[in-house]
Protein backbone atom coordinates (compact mmCIF):
# COMPACT_ATOMS: atom_id res chain seq x y z
CA UNK A 1 0.00 0.00 0.00
CA UNK A 2 2.91 2.34 0.61
CA UNK A 3 3.88 2.04 -3.05
CA UNK A 4 0.32 2.66 -4.20
CA UNK A 5 0.08 5.65 -1.89
CA UNK A 6 3.34 7.05 -3.23
CA UNK A 7 2.40 6.50 -6.89
CA UNK A 8 -0.89 8.33 -6.41
CA UNK A 9 0.64 11.24 -4.50
CA UNK A 10 -1.25 10.11 -1.39
CA UNK A 11 -4.58 10.71 -3.12
CA UNK A 12 -5.99 7.21 -3.71
CA UNK A 13 -6.07 5.81 -0.19
CA UNK A 14 -7.72 8.94 1.15
CA UNK A 15 -10.65 8.26 -1.19
CA UNK A 16 -11.33 5.08 0.83
CA UNK A 17 -11.16 6.12 4.50
CA UNK A 18 -13.25 3.15 5.68
CA UNK A 19 -10.06 1.07 5.74
CA UNK A 20 -7.39 1.53 8.40
CA UNK A 21 -4.57 1.90 5.87
CA UNK A 22 -2.00 2.77 8.52
CA UNK A 23 -2.90 -0.42 10.39
CA UNK A 24 -2.77 -2.47 7.19
CA UNK A 25 0.69 -1.15 6.37
CA UNK A 26 1.76 -1.73 9.95
CA UNK A 27 0.73 -5.37 9.99
CA UNK A 28 2.49 -5.89 6.66
CA UNK A 29 5.69 -4.51 8.19
CA UNK A 30 5.31 -6.79 11.22
CA UNK A 31 4.76 -9.86 9.04
CA UNK A 32 7.67 -8.95 6.77
CA UNK A 33 10.21 -7.90 9.39
CA UNK A 34 9.19 -9.37 12.76
CA UNK A 35 7.80 -12.72 11.70
CA UNK A 36 9.51 -14.58 14.57
CA UNK A 37 7.42 -12.56 17.04
CA UNK A 38 4.07 -13.22 15.33
CA UNK A 39 1.13 -14.58 17.23
CA UNK A 40 -0.66 -16.79 14.69
CA UNK A 41 -4.01 -16.39 16.44
CA UNK A 42 -3.82 -12.60 16.24
CA UNK A 43 -2.86 -12.71 12.56
CA UNK A 44 -5.69 -15.16 11.86
CA UNK A 45 -8.22 -12.95 13.65
CA UNK A 46 -7.05 -9.83 11.80
CA UNK A 47 -7.31 -11.63 8.46
CA UNK A 48 -10.69 -13.14 9.28
CA UNK A 49 -12.10 -9.87 10.58
CA UNK A 50 -10.58 -7.28 8.25
CA UNK A 51 -9.74 -8.97 4.97
CA UNK A 52 -13.30 -9.37 3.62
CA UNK A 53 -13.97 -5.62 3.93
CA UNK A 54 -10.57 -4.81 2.46
CA UNK A 55 -11.25 -7.08 -0.53
CA UNK A 56 -14.50 -5.22 -1.25
CA UNK A 57 -12.67 -1.90 -0.97
CA UNK A 58 -9.80 -3.00 -3.23
CA UNK A 59 -12.35 -3.99 -5.90
CA UNK A 60 -13.92 -0.53 -5.53
CA UNK A 61 -10.46 1.03 -5.84
CA UNK A 62 -9.83 -0.82 -9.09
CA UNK A 63 -13.10 0.47 -10.52
CA UNK A 64 -12.27 3.97 -9.29
CA UNK A 65 -8.84 3.91 -10.97
CA UNK A 66 -10.25 2.42 -14.20
CA UNK A 67 -12.91 5.14 -14.36
CA UNK A 68 -10.42 7.93 -13.71
CA UNK A 69 -7.79 7.02 -16.31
Amino acid sequence: MKGVDKLTNKELLTQFPMIDWKGAMGIRDIIAHHYFDLDAEIVYNVVRTNLPEMLVTVKEMILFVDNND
